[in-house]
Protein backbone atom coordinates (compact mmCIF):
# COMPACT_ATOMS: atom_id res chain seq x y z
CA UNK A 1 0.00 0.00 0.00
CA UNK A 2 1.34 3.70 -0.58
CA UNK A 3 -0.52 6.12 1.24
CA UNK A 4 1.04 9.73 0.68
CA UNK A 5 1.98 11.21 4.09
CA UNK A 6 0.84 14.73 4.49
CA UNK A 7 -0.10 14.62 8.18
CA UNK A 8 0.98 13.65 11.66
CA UNK A 9 -1.51 13.94 14.66
CA UNK A 10 0.30 13.05 17.77
CA UNK A 11 -2.64 12.29 20.67
CA UNK A 12 -2.29 14.02 23.94
CA UNK A 13 -3.52 16.30 27.00
CA UNK A 14 -2.57 19.56 26.88
CA UNK A 15 -1.52 21.56 30.09
CA UNK A 16 1.76 20.68 31.41
CA UNK A 17 0.96 18.59 34.27
CA UNK A 18 0.28 15.91 31.45
CA UNK A 19 3.54 16.59 29.56
CA UNK A 20 5.43 13.48 30.90
CA UNK A 21 2.37 11.22 31.12
CA UNK A 22 2.30 8.21 29.28
CA UNK A 23 -0.83 9.24 27.36
CA UNK A 24 1.26 11.68 25.78
CA UNK A 25 3.45 9.46 23.93
CA UNK A 26 1.78 10.88 20.91
CA UNK A 27 2.94 14.45 21.34
CA UNK A 28 6.33 13.27 22.53
CA UNK A 29 6.18 11.71 18.88
CA UNK A 30 5.55 14.88 16.93
CA UNK A 31 7.79 17.04 19.11
CA UNK A 32 10.39 14.39 18.25
CA UNK A 33 9.98 15.33 14.71
CA UNK A 34 9.36 19.10 15.02
CA UNK A 35 12.96 19.44 16.92
CA UNK A 36 14.41 17.65 14.65
CA UNK A 37 13.13 20.13 11.55
CA UNK A 38 13.96 22.70 13.88
CA UNK A 39 10.23 23.89 13.64
CA UNK A 40 8.15 25.25 16.17
CA UNK A 41 4.11 24.32 16.71
CA UNK A 42 2.07 27.36 17.09
CA UNK A 43 -1.58 27.54 17.99
CA UNK A 44 -4.26 27.73 15.55
CA UNK A 45 -7.52 28.54 17.19
CA UNK A 46 -9.67 27.64 13.90
CA UNK A 47 -8.35 24.24 14.77
CA UNK A 48 -7.66 23.87 18.56
CA UNK A 49 -4.68 22.14 17.85
CA UNK A 50 -0.78 23.45 18.04
CA UNK A 51 0.40 23.07 14.59
CA UNK A 52 3.81 23.60 12.69
CA UNK A 53 4.60 22.31 8.78
CA UNK A 54 7.99 20.00 8.39
CA UNK A 55 9.24 18.30 5.50
CA UNK A 56 9.97 14.78 5.33
CA UNK A 57 11.71 13.23 2.18
CA UNK A 58 11.35 16.72 0.54
CA UNK A 59 7.17 16.28 1.02
CA UNK A 60 5.57 18.84 3.39
CA UNK A 61 3.88 17.56 5.78
CA UNK A 62 1.77 18.90 8.73
CA UNK A 63 2.28 17.76 12.71
CA UNK A 64 -0.58 18.00 14.66
CA UNK A 65 -1.13 17.99 18.40
CA UNK A 66 -4.83 18.90 18.99
CA UNK A 67 -5.48 21.00 22.20
CA UNK A 68 -8.94 19.66 22.93
CA UNK A 69 -7.97 16.88 25.32
CA UNK A 70 -7.27 13.20 24.52
CA UNK A 71 -11.31 11.99 24.32
CA UNK A 72 -12.16 15.06 21.78
CA UNK A 73 -9.02 14.56 19.48
CA UNK A 74 -10.64 14.03 16.66
CA UNK A 75 -12.40 17.33 15.61
CA UNK A 76 -9.16 19.16 15.67
CA UNK A 77 -7.75 16.55 13.36
CA UNK A 78 -10.81 16.70 11.41
CA UNK A 79 -10.76 20.33 10.70
CA UNK A 80 -7.26 20.57 9.92
CA UNK A 81 -7.86 17.51 7.00
CA UNK A 82 -11.12 19.64 5.69
CA UNK A 83 -9.27 22.88 5.66
CA UNK A 84 -5.96 21.40 3.79
CA UNK A 85 -8.23 19.42 1.51
CA UNK A 86 -6.38 16.42 3.16
CA UNK A 87 -7.79 12.75 2.78
CA UNK A 88 -7.68 10.52 6.18
CA UNK A 89 -5.63 8.12 4.49
CA UNK A 90 -2.84 10.91 4.47
CA UNK A 91 -3.01 10.79 7.94
CA UNK A 92 -0.65 9.19 10.80
CA UNK A 93 -1.92 9.59 13.83
CA UNK A 94 0.54 8.73 16.99
CA UNK A 95 -0.65 7.38 20.38
CA UNK A 96 0.33 5.47 23.74
CA UNK A 97 -0.64 1.50 23.38
CA UNK A 98 -1.46 -0.03 26.65
CA UNK A 99 -1.11 -3.43 24.56
CA UNK A 100 2.46 -3.23 23.55
CA UNK A 101 5.28 -3.43 25.83
CA UNK A 102 7.88 -0.12 26.49
CA UNK A 103 10.03 -0.66 23.77
CA UNK A 104 7.68 -1.82 21.32
CA UNK A 105 6.45 0.08 18.81
CA UNK A 106 4.14 -0.91 15.82
CA UNK A 107 2.86 0.61 12.45
CA UNK A 108 -0.93 -0.43 10.96
CA UNK A 109 -4.24 1.01 8.71
CA UNK A 110 -7.04 1.07 9.74
CA UNK A 111 -8.59 -1.12 12.78
CA UNK A 112 -10.88 -0.15 15.72
CA UNK A 113 -10.24 1.95 18.67
CA UNK A 114 -9.08 -0.80 21.06
CA UNK A 115 -10.54 1.01 23.66
CA UNK A 116 -8.29 4.08 22.93
CA UNK A 117 -10.61 6.80 23.88
CA UNK A 118 -8.06 9.42 21.42
CA UNK A 119 -8.99 6.59 18.63
CA UNK A 120 -12.12 6.71 18.96
CA UNK A 121 -12.94 10.35 18.73
CA UNK A 122 -10.62 10.36 15.89
CA UNK A 123 -12.41 7.71 13.98
CA UNK A 124 -15.71 9.25 15.13
CA UNK A 125 -14.65 12.12 12.64
CA UNK A 126 -12.78 10.52 10.39
CA UNK A 127 -13.56 7.39 9.73
CA UNK A 128 -10.87 4.62 10.34
CA UNK A 129 -9.08 4.41 6.93
CA UNK A 130 -5.74 6.48 8.62
CA UNK A 131 -2.40 5.05 9.56
CA UNK A 132 -1.46 4.38 13.24
CA UNK A 133 1.64 4.61 14.99
CA UNK A 134 1.25 2.77 18.21
CA UNK A 135 3.67 3.30 21.00
CA UNK A 136 4.03 1.00 23.82
CA UNK A 137 3.56 1.95 27.33
CA UNK A 138 2.65 -1.14 29.00
CA UNK A 139 -0.44 -2.39 30.70
CA UNK A 140 -0.85 -1.85 34.38
CA UNK A 141 -2.60 -4.56 34.85
CA UNK A 142 -6.35 -4.72 35.47
CA UNK A 143 -8.24 -2.66 33.33
CA UNK A 144 -10.12 -0.63 36.27
CA UNK A 145 -6.29 0.81 36.52
CA UNK A 146 -5.59 1.91 32.84
CA UNK A 147 -6.80 5.84 33.22
CA UNK A 148 -4.92 6.42 36.73
CA UNK A 149 -1.57 4.38 34.83
CA UNK A 150 -1.74 6.50 31.78
CA UNK A 151 -2.35 9.96 33.47
CA UNK A 152 0.94 8.88 35.45
CA UNK A 153 4.16 9.86 35.11
CA UNK A 154 6.24 7.70 33.42
CA UNK A 155 9.26 6.18 35.26
CA UNK A 156 12.60 6.77 34.18
CA UNK A 157 13.15 3.53 32.66
CA UNK A 158 10.11 3.46 31.05
CA UNK A 159 10.73 7.31 29.85
CA UNK A 160 13.90 5.94 27.86
CA UNK A 161 12.29 3.27 26.34
CA UNK A 162 9.82 4.84 24.87
CA UNK A 163 12.15 8.16 24.22
CA UNK A 164 13.91 5.31 22.19
CA UNK A 165 10.84 4.24 20.43
CA UNK A 166 10.36 7.71 19.50
CA UNK A 167 13.61 8.15 17.86
CA UNK A 168 13.26 4.36 15.72
CA UNK A 169 9.54 6.04 14.67
CA UNK A 170 10.99 9.08 13.58
CA UNK A 171 13.76 7.59 11.85
CA UNK A 172 11.50 5.61 9.80
CA UNK A 173 9.09 8.72 8.56
CA UNK A 174 11.50 9.08 5.23
CA UNK A 175 10.36 5.40 4.31
CA UNK A 176 6.93 5.64 4.93
CA UNK A 177 7.26 9.20 3.08
CA UNK A 178 9.11 7.53 0.33
CA UNK A 179 8.42 4.34 -0.24
CA UNK A 180 5.06 3.98 1.43
CA UNK A 181 3.60 1.86 4.73
CA UNK A 182 4.73 -1.49 4.01
CA UNK A 183 7.88 -0.45 3.58
CA UNK A 184 7.79 1.46 6.64
CA UNK A 185 6.41 -1.40 8.57
CA UNK A 186 9.22 -3.57 7.42
CA UNK A 187 12.07 -1.20 8.59
CA UNK A 188 10.29 -0.25 11.86
CA UNK A 189 9.18 -4.08 12.73
CA UNK A 190 11.90 -5.87 12.21
CA UNK A 191 14.94 -6.34 14.18
CA UNK A 192 18.36 -5.51 13.65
Amino acid sequence: MTTHLTMIAGLGNPEDRYERTLHNAGFWFVDALARRSSASFKYESRFDADACKIEIDKNDVWLVKPQSYMNLSGGPVRAMLDYYRLSPDQLLVAHDEIDLEPGTVRLKFGGGHGGHNGIRSVIQHCGTDFMRLRIGVGHPGHKDQVTGYVLKKASSDVEVEILKNVDQAADVMVVLARSGLNAAMKKLHTKE
